[in-house]
């Protein structure tokens, strides 16, 4: 019962994360610029991996999105790649872990099998976690080297919203596989421990007993006469 309870905690933890990593992804606001320090006609300024937005002094939200992809930068296309890769981690994680999961009965139906398919769920989840954990600290690393840099002539922007809350997420899903992965540690240790026992108590009973002869007891022939 506390193995089901922990694989379904587990599951909710990393299914926020998914959700969490799946709202950074399509979000615009992974870099934000300073519209005080700028001189800019908008109120404020974002990007994202897909387009940038901006608002203007009217209220009206305008965003464009990227007219070439192949001609972002570099560390742009290796963060699309490596957030598509962990959502597509996490989904397959997710098949895996339900089909998985000591309290349902879809799919197999034998133990062992079910905790093959978890352990391999956790797995994804914690894969997955660490792609994002990657795309999110790369791209926050390039902003920030940017901002700093006093030879940079581009624009310079600052961390966005989107950035922590991927930050966030990517915790939620290492998180999630771990405590997927442990519960399952923790349940065959408990077999292995019961067979053990099982197998030592078998290995007792088949054993022959020997029950010495006490010499208060044994009366011989002659002393009988």
């Amino acid at each position: 019962m506390a193995s089901s309870s922990l694989q379904i905690c587990a599951l909710l933890l990393a299914l926020a994360g998914f959700t969490t990593l799946v709202v950074t992804t399509m979000s615009n606001r992974w870099k934000v610029l300073d519209t005080t320090t700028e001189l800019v006609t908008a109120d404020w300024v974002s990007e994202g991996l897909w387009m940038d937005c901006a608002a203007t002094a009217v209220g009206s939200v305008q965003c464009k999105k990227f007219l070439y992809m192949l001609s972002s930068d570099p560390h742009i296309q290796a963060c699309r790649a490596l957030m598509i890769t962990s959502i597509l981690l996490g989904f397959l994680a997710t098949v895996l872990s339900l089909l998985g999961l000591k309290c349902t009965n879809i799919g197999l139906s034998d133990e062992d099998g079910k905790m093959k398919l978890t352990v391999t769920g956790g797995f994804l989840f914690i894969l997955g976690g660490l792609c994002s954990m990657v795309a999110i600290s790369w791209y926050a690393a390039m902003v920030t080297a940017q901002f700093f840099n006093q030879l940079y002539a581009g624009t310079k922007y600052e961390l966005g919203e989107a950035l922590y809350l991927g930050w966030a997420g990517s915790i939620l899903y290492i998180l999630g596989g771990i405590l997927l992965t442990c519960s399952c540690k923790g349940k065959e240790k408990q077999n292995y421990s019961h067979n053990k026992y099982a197998y030592s108590a078998a290995q007792a009973a088949s054993q022959p007993c020997m029950y010495p002869k006490s010499s208060e007891t044994v009366i011989s022939n002659k002393e009988y006469v």
